[in-house]
Protein backbone atom coordinates (compact mmCIF):
# COMPACT_ATOMS: atom_id res chain seq x y z
CA UNK A 1 0.00 0.00 0.00
CA UNK A 2 1.20 3.67 -1.12
CA UNK A 3 -0.06 6.48 0.50
CA UNK A 4 1.23 9.86 -1.07
CA UNK A 5 0.03 13.25 0.81
CA UNK A 6 0.27 15.92 -1.37
CA UNK A 7 0.48 19.37 0.24
CA UNK A 8 0.56 23.10 0.06
CA UNK A 9 -1.18 25.88 -0.13
CA UNK A 10 -4.76 26.49 -1.51
CA UNK A 11 -4.57 26.68 -5.23
CA UNK A 12 -0.91 25.20 -5.53
CA UNK A 13 -2.28 22.48 -7.77
CA UNK A 14 -2.66 19.66 -5.25
CA UNK A 15 -5.65 18.31 -7.02
CA UNK A 16 -4.40 18.67 -10.47
CA UNK A 17 -1.20 16.92 -10.02
CA UNK A 18 -3.01 14.35 -7.88
CA UNK A 19 -5.91 14.00 -10.85
CA UNK A 20 -2.11 13.76 -13.43
CA UNK A 21 -0.51 11.25 -11.08
CA UNK A 22 -3.76 9.14 -11.02
CA UNK A 23 -3.44 8.47 -14.73
CA UNK A 24 -0.20 7.08 -14.93
CA UNK A 25 -0.18 5.17 -12.00
CA UNK A 26 -2.98 2.87 -10.14
CA UNK A 27 -3.20 5.34 -7.41
CA UNK A 28 -6.35 6.68 -6.42
CA UNK A 29 -6.96 10.24 -5.77
CA UNK A 30 -8.72 11.29 -2.49
CA UNK A 31 -8.56 15.26 -2.42
CA UNK A 32 -9.04 17.06 0.33
CA UNK A 33 -12.39 18.76 -1.13
CA UNK A 34 -14.62 15.79 -1.38
CA UNK A 35 -15.30 15.17 1.90
CA UNK A 36 -15.77 19.20 1.81
CA UNK A 37 -18.42 19.19 -0.32
CA UNK A 38 -20.23 16.61 0.93
CA UNK A 39 -20.49 18.14 4.09
CA UNK A 40 -20.86 21.59 2.90
CA UNK A 41 -25.10 21.52 1.79
CA UNK A 42 -25.45 20.27 5.21
CA UNK A 43 -22.72 22.50 8.05
CA UNK A 44 -20.36 24.66 7.01
CA UNK A 45 -16.76 23.54 7.19
CA UNK A 46 -16.13 25.78 9.59
CA UNK A 47 -18.99 25.05 11.76
CA UNK A 48 -18.06 22.20 14.97
CA UNK A 49 -20.51 20.21 13.18
CA UNK A 50 -19.11 20.31 9.52
CA UNK A 51 -15.75 20.00 10.76
CA UNK A 52 -16.31 16.58 12.52
CA UNK A 53 -17.95 15.02 10.20
CA UNK A 54 -15.30 15.71 7.32
CA UNK A 55 -12.63 14.53 9.96
CA UNK A 56 -14.56 11.21 10.60
CA UNK A 57 -15.31 10.58 7.05
CA UNK A 58 -11.43 11.00 6.39
CA UNK A 59 -10.57 9.07 9.27
CA UNK A 60 -12.91 5.70 8.01
CA UNK A 61 -12.14 6.32 4.31
CA UNK A 62 -8.42 6.03 5.40
CA UNK A 63 -8.67 2.87 7.58
CA UNK A 64 -10.97 1.24 4.47
CA UNK A 65 -7.84 2.03 2.04
CA UNK A 66 -5.23 0.92 4.54
CA UNK A 67 -6.86 -2.88 5.01
CA UNK A 68 -7.67 -3.10 1.34
CA UNK A 69 -6.03 -4.34 -1.61
CA UNK A 70 -5.47 -0.99 -3.30
CA UNK A 71 -2.29 -0.32 -4.78
CA UNK A 72 -2.40 3.27 -3.01
CA UNK A 73 -4.20 6.05 -2.41
CA UNK A 74 -3.15 9.93 -3.25
CA UNK A 75 -4.43 12.49 -0.27
CA UNK A 76 -4.54 16.32 -0.37
CA UNK A 77 -3.70 18.31 2.31
CA UNK A 78 -3.72 21.89 3.26
CA UNK A 79 -0.78 21.89 6.27
CA UNK A 80 -0.05 24.71 8.17
CA UNK A 81 3.57 24.28 9.27
CA UNK A 82 3.10 26.44 12.19
CA UNK A 83 0.22 25.02 13.68
CA UNK A 84 0.90 21.53 16.11
CA UNK A 85 -2.14 20.57 15.51
CA UNK A 86 -1.54 19.97 11.73
CA UNK A 87 1.76 18.44 12.78
CA UNK A 88 0.17 15.79 14.63
CA UNK A 89 -3.38 15.35 12.27
CA UNK A 90 -0.30 14.20 9.43
CA UNK A 91 1.49 11.88 11.68
CA UNK A 92 -2.20 10.42 12.70
CA UNK A 93 -3.07 9.92 8.75
CA UNK A 94 0.27 8.41 8.28
CA UNK A 95 0.32 5.60 11.11
CA UNK A 96 -3.33 4.60 9.79
CA UNK A 97 -1.35 3.13 6.48
CA UNK A 98 2.34 2.36 8.40
CA UNK A 99 0.49 0.08 10.52
CA UNK A 100 -0.85 -1.77 7.98
CA UNK A 101 2.35 -1.85 6.11
CA UNK A 102 2.10 0.87 3.97
CA UNK A 103 4.83 3.23 2.71
CA UNK A 104 4.12 6.94 3.16
CA UNK A 105 5.31 9.62 0.34
CA UNK A 106 5.12 13.57 1.15
CA UNK A 107 4.90 15.38 -1.74
CA UNK A 108 4.97 19.67 -1.09
CA UNK A 109 4.11 21.61 -4.11
CA UNK A 110 4.67 25.48 -4.15
CA UNK A 111 3.59 28.64 -6.30
CA UNK A 112 4.32 32.16 -6.16
CA UNK A 113 1.05 34.20 -5.59
CA UNK A 114 0.67 34.97 -9.18
CA UNK A 115 0.03 31.75 -10.07
CA UNK A 116 -2.11 30.20 -7.38
CA UNK A 117 -4.24 33.43 -7.77
CA UNK A 118 -4.74 32.71 -11.18
CA UNK A 119 -5.42 28.65 -10.59
CA UNK A 120 -8.14 29.80 -8.35
CA UNK A 121 -10.44 30.61 -10.94
CA UNK A 122 -9.33 27.91 -12.67
CA UNK A 123 -12.48 26.08 -14.83
CA UNK A 124 -11.08 22.44 -13.34
CA UNK A 125 -10.83 23.77 -9.52
CA UNK A 126 -14.32 25.27 -9.84
CA UNK A 127 -15.85 22.07 -11.46
CA UNK A 128 -14.62 19.65 -8.47
CA UNK A 129 -14.67 22.54 -5.74
CA UNK A 130 -18.47 24.32 -5.79
CA UNK A 131 -17.59 26.31 -2.30
CA UNK A 132 -14.64 27.92 -3.92
CA UNK A 133 -17.09 29.36 -6.81
CA UNK A 134 -17.66 32.43 -5.36
CA UNK A 135 -13.99 33.84 -6.29
CA UNK A 136 -13.81 36.70 -4.16
CA UNK A 137 -14.23 34.87 -0.88
CA UNK A 138 -12.02 32.22 -2.07
CA UNK A 139 -9.69 34.93 -3.22
CA UNK A 140 -9.67 36.70 0.24
CA UNK A 141 -9.43 33.44 2.11
CA UNK A 142 -5.87 32.25 -0.27
CA UNK A 143 -4.32 35.35 0.59
CA UNK A 144 -6.04 35.45 4.55
CA UNK A 145 -4.23 32.45 5.19
CA UNK A 146 -1.24 33.20 4.20
CA UNK A 147 -0.95 36.06 6.19
CA UNK A 148 -2.20 33.67 9.03
CA UNK A 149 -0.51 30.33 8.81
CA UNK A 150 2.88 29.23 6.96
CA UNK A 151 1.77 26.85 4.14
CA UNK A 152 5.12 25.93 2.85
CA UNK A 153 8.03 23.66 5.09
CA UNK A 154 11.41 25.52 5.61
CA UNK A 155 14.30 24.06 4.62
CA UNK A 156 15.16 20.66 6.67
CA UNK A 157 11.90 20.97 8.46
CA UNK A 158 10.85 17.42 6.85
CA UNK A 159 13.26 14.88 6.96
CA UNK A 160 11.25 11.58 6.07
CA UNK A 161 12.63 9.93 4.14
CA UNK A 162 10.45 9.93 1.24
CA UNK A 163 10.10 13.47 0.65
CA UNK A 164 9.97 15.81 -2.62
CA UNK A 165 9.32 19.51 -2.87
CA UNK A 166 8.04 20.85 -6.24
CA UNK A 167 8.08 24.76 -6.75
CA UNK A 168 5.24 24.27 -9.84
CA UNK A 169 4.91 27.85 -10.45
CA UNK A 170 5.67 26.74 -14.02
CA UNK A 171 5.73 23.36 -14.66
CA UNK A 172 2.42 21.76 -15.99
CA UNK A 173 0.60 19.32 -13.84
CA UNK A 174 1.35 16.35 -16.29
CA UNK A 175 5.53 16.72 -15.81
CA UNK A 176 5.14 17.35 -12.04
CA UNK A 177 2.96 14.03 -11.73
CA UNK A 178 5.79 12.68 -13.96
CA UNK A 179 8.16 13.59 -11.59
CA UNK A 180 6.46 12.13 -8.30
CA UNK A 181 6.14 8.68 -10.29
CA UNK A 182 9.96 8.33 -11.17
CA UNK A 183 11.05 9.94 -7.87
CA UNK A 184 9.20 7.21 -5.76
CA UNK A 185 8.86 4.67 -8.40
CA UNK A 186 5.23 4.19 -8.34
Amino acid sequence: MHFILIFGPQAVGKMTVGQELEKITDLKLFHNHMTIELVEPFFGYGTEAGSRLVQLFRQKIFEEVAKSNLYGLIFTYVWAFDQQEDWDYVEKVCKIFEEKGGTIYFVELEADIGKRLERNTSPLRLEHKPSKRNIDWSENELKKSMEKYRLNSEEGEIIKKNYIKINNSNVRADEVAQMIKVKFQL
